[in-house]
């Protein structure tokens, strides 16, 4: 089934404590958001890949695809109020009968074998999330306190999350409602079952400065643009 990477990076830069927009911040030399576009390119550089911006970021990025010479081919979507309108408002150029990967701009270290295991098991299941073990201790807070509860199981959810473009659309034909932080909560309120993915530990997502630094320091020459 054809592919295509729908790639949101609404972020701001509040936590971030920075002006710029933290999609936009220096990585190894080149914008965080550019690093993200090159991982699904050197994936498959067939590959449809759309980038969902807030309005007023479009120029700027504009602007740094000229001054950097970043050349992937991309097409340029406006994003929406929140991350469900963002991805929503973009399914409609969507044809039917493909493998739609929704990936967070931020995540600039997603694996070449996570995005081929997300492919792989969105095609024979219809849907597919990444996911990686916790390691830490975990608590469970209530009225009463907190006590310990059995980290083997949860999982930490990551993106890209691929879903086959009939069933993204059908999801999302939903009203909004707060308690969707991603895309498995959608497709999975819609009455589907999750499929989990291994991830890999080093694609996260940059929303702090030490997560800049966590990054920089992950990264070695093949993940250079």
């Amino acid at each position: 089934m054809k592919k295509i990477a729908l790639i949101v990076a609404g972020g701001s830069g509040v936590r971030m404590g920075t002006r710029v927009p933290k999609q936009f911040l220096i990585l190894k030399g080149y914008p965080v958001l550019m690093h993200t576009l090159n991982r699904f390119y050197q994936y498959d550089s067939s590959m449809r890949i759309i980038l969902v911006l807030p309005l007023d970021q479009v120029s700027a990025w504009q602007n740094m695809c000229r001054d950097f010479q970043f050349s992937i081919e991309h097409e340029i979507r406006p994003g929406g109020e929140t991350r469900f309108h963002s991805v929503r408002n973009n399914l409609s150029g969507i044809p039917d009968q493909c493998l739609v990967a929704v990936h967070d701009g931020v995540r600039p270290l997603v694996s070449h074998d996570t995005i081929e295991r997300c492919f792989s098991c969105a095609q024979a299941y219809g849907n597919a999330v990444p996911c990686v073990d916790i390691p830490e201790t975990m608590r469970y807070l209530d009225v009463n306190g907190s006590r310990q509860v059995d980290r083997s199981k949860y999982r930490l959810i990551q993106t890209p999350q691929v879903f086959e473009s009939s069933i993204l659309k059908k999801a999302y034909r939903q009203e909004y409602h707060p308690g969707f932080t991603d895309d498995a909560g959608v497709v999975e309120s819609s009455g589907y079952s999750i499929q989990l993915v291994e991830g890999n530990q080093e694609n996260i997502k940059i929303t702090l400065k030490k997560d800049l630094k966590l990054a920089a320091s992950l990264m070695n020459d093949q993940y250079h643009l």
